[in-house]
């Protein structure tokens, strides 16, 4: 697995529009394909210890889980989003690429405005 060599106008416009969405309660923001993952930021006090390729692998799952929720009443799947005791993840996947994001706290309004400016971004690729 390597890192992905990905647009650096489309890096940065996804670190934009979670900063502008999440602000100072932003983590991280990675890019993944089901091949290659690239970490675009991370915040300055925390430490590079996470294990990107273990992330990716589970992460990349929902480019294949995401046809099991096909036709159902709920609708189209939109984001994933995980919970942990110091913060949030929240996946979003559009064709080929997704990109995860971690979080402290934050509403599920705001959850619901990053999955659709990052879900933009994607679509604009």
């Amino acid at each position: 697995m390597e890192d992905v060599d990905i647009d650096p106008e489309l890096a940065d416009e996804l670190i934009s529009v979670c900063r502008t969405t999440i602000g100072d309660e932003l983590r991280s923001v990675t890019y993944f394909t089901e091949d290659t993952v690239s970490q675009l930021y991370l915040r300055s006090d925390l430490e590079r210890t996470a294990d990107l390729v273990g992330f990716a692998e589970h992460e990349r799952m929902g480019f294949h889980s995401q046809s099991a929720y096909r036709h159902t009443q709920l609708g189209e799947y939109e984001a994933t989003i995980r919970t942990f005791e110091n913060g949030y993840l929240t996946r979003i996947i559009r064709g080929k690429h997704g990109v995860w994001v971690t979080a402290d706290g934050m509403s599920i309004e705001r959850f619901e405005e990053l999955t659709t400016a990052v879900k933009s971004v994607l679509d604009g690729d």
